[in-house]
């Protein structure tokens, strides 16, 4: 059978955003975005969350769902993607995945699920243990329990191993039996897969030193001021965001604009190389190199013919 859905994805300024509009355009489609920082609302300027110009119009899905002060998980991203792709494809129009969180793009495609984690409890009599036993006793139980899960963990991954722990307690079964199940199961969505790149690394480098340029002389001081004004602490999930983070300690005096910005730069070219590495590790991908200024046209024209190709328009 043929692929549908239209995964576009690639490093941070990849041009991921512009691609997937104008595919949308042409082939009556609809973005549903996999960026994990992009669902939070009032996190526009260094997510670089896609204006309404820059979406010229077609529908975009799980951007501004969340507010910052949330602790959003890939299960809650699936969830809401899976019921965002599934309409879509029932309104007959082509669901275009676009973004850079490999994970959350492989964890929608495979439709893979999660424990679940139902409140009874569990994770706050756990928690409350380890306060009073320490995190060895709870790896010692857990190697008991689960020696998979256990021997790839830290004694200091304090989240992992009370959540394999809650699994257990919550549904009897092992976090490593549910992941063997879960990866049996066939994928939920057969994709068309286009990866974005440049040839020469130093082009998208450039890019991103420009793309943070650019985000200051929009205001990503005075967005991440508006947070922390509005009492969003420094130290929740959505602000460690790449840009958040360093520029939360240069608001509150804590070093100097300049000195965050050359942080915000060379984190994000960090950031690209690992996107990188988790696109190249999926076969099916066809990459799509830009010259030194992106074509859309063309871009367009080749990730129209590949899905094509795959059954789609």
């Amino acid at each position: 059978m043929g692929a549908n859905v239209i995964v576009i994805a690639g490093p941070t300024a990849s041009g991921k955003t512009a691609l997937s509009v104008a595919l949308a355009k042409r082939l009556d489609g609809e973005v549903v975005s996999a960026d994990s920082m992009q669902v939070y609302r009032h996190m526009d300027i260094g997510t670089a969350k896609p204006t309404p110009a820059e979406r010229e119009g077609v529908p975009h899905h799980l951007l501004d769902v969340a507010d910052p002060e949330e602790s959003f998980s890939v299960a809650r991203y699936v969830a809401l993607a899976s019921a965002a792709v599934d309409d879509i494809l029932a309104r007959g129009r082509v669901p275009i995945i676009a973004g850079g969180t490999g994970l959350y793009i492989d964890s929608l495609m495979d439709g893979r699920s999660f424990a679940p984690c139902p409140s009874t409890g569990w994770r706050e009599r756990l928690n409350q243990r380890a306060e009073t036993e320490g995190m060895e006793s709870l790896l010692e139980e857990l190697r008991a329990i689960d020696p998979e899960t256990a021997a790839r963990l830290h004694v200091n991954d304090r989240k992992r191993i009370l959540r394999a722990l809650e699994v257990w307690h919550e549904t009897g079964k092992t976090i490593s039996q549910h992941d063997r199940e879960t990866r049996a199961m066939p994928p939920r969505y057969r994709g068309c897969w286009i990866g974005l790149n440049f040839p020469d690394r130093q082009t998208l480098w450039r890019r991103i030193d420009r793309r943070v340029d650019e985000m200051m002389a929009r205001g990503l001081a005075d967005e991440v001021s508006g947070l922390l004004d509005r009492g969003v602490s420094p130290d929740c999930t959505a602000m460690q965001a790449i840009g958040y983070k360093e520029l939360a300690r240069a608001v509150r005096g804590e070093g100097s604009l300049e000195e965050a910005v050359a942080e915000v730069k060379l984190r994000s070219r960090q950031y690209a190389k690992r996107q990188l590495t988790w696109f190249r590790r999926n076969p099916d991908l066809e990459w799509y190199l830009w010259g030194e200024q992106p074509d859309i046209a063309a871009a367009c024209q080749f990730a129209t013919e590949k899905a094509a190709a795959a059954g789609i328009g």
